[in-house]
Formats: C-alpha cells, structure tokens, sequence
C-alpha cells in the first residue's frame, strides 16, 4: 500500500494530466457528432480485431480436436463402405460386418530406400496384427508386417518384397502390383494380358483375389505401359494417388473372415 502511494504521489504531475485528458476525450465525444462518431468506429474496429484475433487462436487449438472428429467420421463411412451398409445404419449388426476399419496416425515414414516402412501409433492393444492392409483416403499404403503393444510397422507399397493384387477398374483383368526402385510415385502391375485394352489414364484398383484389401480400393492410374520380353504380358507403370512423401493419417483393415480362409486354403494345399 505504501509502495502505491509513494508511486502516486511521485507521479500525481503526470496522472493528474492523464485524468484531465481523459476527462477533456470524453467531453469531446460526448458534445461532437463527429468524434462521437469516430470513436465508436474505432472501438468496433478494435473489438472487431481482438475477437478475430481470439476466435483465431481458439480455432489453432480446436484443429485436433476437430481432425480427430473428421477421421472418425470417415473411419466410420468406409466401415459402411466396404460393407455395403446403409448410411443411416449407425449401429450395425456386428454378425453382417465383413470388414473392420482402425484409425492411425503415422509416426515414421520412409520412401528413398529399396525396402520403405511406414509406422503406426497404433499397436496389437488396439487389435491391429500382422497381415492386415493399411490405405488413405486416397488410396492404398500398404501391409502390416510386424506389431508391438503399441505400434505398427507396415510394409509400404514402395518395398521390393511388396506383391498386392490390383486389377483394371471396371474390367476382371488383374495382376501382381510391385515397385522397381525407379521412382516413389511409380509402381508397377504386371501379369495383365496383352489381349486387354489399356489406356494411359484408366485407374488401377485393388482386386477381389486378396483376403487382406476389400475389392476396388484406389490405387492409381496408368501412367505407360509396353509389353514385356516374352510379348504376352504388359509391364504397366502406375501412378499413385497417394503422395508417398506426404502422409499423416491411416486406416488400418481387418477382413474378419481372412483366419477362416487361410485355414480352408491351407487343408486344400495339403491334401
């Protein structure tokens, strides 16, 4: 208290003459339409300011939240999607879901060496395991190869050991999809028959001879294609939807029936 007085009675020349300016402003604006005038417009101008300046701020802080809201929301319409639900079957009848769709975030990623990796904040605690396929919504990343309690590590669709079944969108013609090194935003689909017609353009998708990716997931477009040494199949460069440079957000797949196939597949290999 005394500090406050002694500061008072050490500056009372300079606050007297702020308290008659104050006093002569507000007479000022009081008394002139013009002032009056200015003043307010001045006033909304500042308040305007400040408010966008803190709705700004506030909506910074509020993307994660909202982020978190939009991927759970597609999580939940490609749920619907790859199981031919309606879209206004929020709850839906667990018996009937083919596929399961987990949301991830990706941690790592790597795309300049001959065997890419991506990881996964999301780990065998959240259900992910091996063998289940991991896409954008742009397209198709690639495989779960190994899990933690925690983390994924997933084979990218850059990886010399990466072999996916892809087929001509619209057509029954599939092949193998691998990556020869040559570029990170070009893969490559082999075994098509020369007998097909191609177009630089057409769209290459997942196809229906895979337990791990359901049928028609993007993957990209036809870039060149030419035939290959023995002239009875293409080699066709395919450019990716996704930017394999730029990734952030995942979802993870998980076919239900995939145990029960490889089971039936493995009794008919061994008979």
């Amino acid at each position: 208290m005394q500090r406050i007085i002694k500061f008072i009675l050490r500056n009372k020349i300079a606050l007297f003459y702020l308290f008659l300016l104050f006093i002569a402003l507000v007479l000022t604006v009081q008394n002139n339409a013009y002032h009056r005038s200015r003043y307010f417009n001045s006033a909304s101008w500042l308040s305007g300011t400040l408010y966008g300046a803190s709705f700004s701020v506030n909506s910074y802080f509020d993307l994660r939240a909202e982020n978190e809201q939009l991927l759970e929301e597609n999580r939940r319409l490609r749920r619907l999607l790859f199981n031919r639900q309606a879209p206004d079957s929020v709850e839906m009848d667990t018996s009937a879901v083919d596929y399961e769709v987990l949301s991830a975030q990706i941690i790592k990623n790597s795309f300049a060496s001959a065997n890419n990796y991506i990881t996964l904040n999301r780990g065998s605690r959240d259900g992910i395991v091996q063998d289940m396929g991991v896409i954008t919504s742009r397209g198709i990343l690639g495989i779960v190869e190994r899990t933690s309690s925690g983390y994924a590590s997933v084979q990218s669709v850059l990886n010399t050991k990466s072999n996916i079944n892809a087929k001509i969108a619209g057509t029954g013609y599939f092949g193998s999809l691998t990556w020869n090194r040559a570029d990170h935003q070009l893969v490559q689909l082999e075994d098509i028959p020369r007998l097909v017609t191609l177009h630089v353009g057409d769209t290459i998708v997942t196809g229906a001879m895979s337990s791990i990716f359901p049928e028609n997931i993007p993957i990209g477009t036809i870039e060149a294609f030419d035939l290959n040494e023995s002239q009875s199949f293409y080699q066709i460069d395919v450019r990716l939807f996704n930017d394999m440079t730029n990734l952030k957000q995942a979802y993870v797949i998980r076919n239900r029936h995939r145990p029960e196939i490889l089971q039936l597949e493995s009794e008919i290999g061994n008979e």
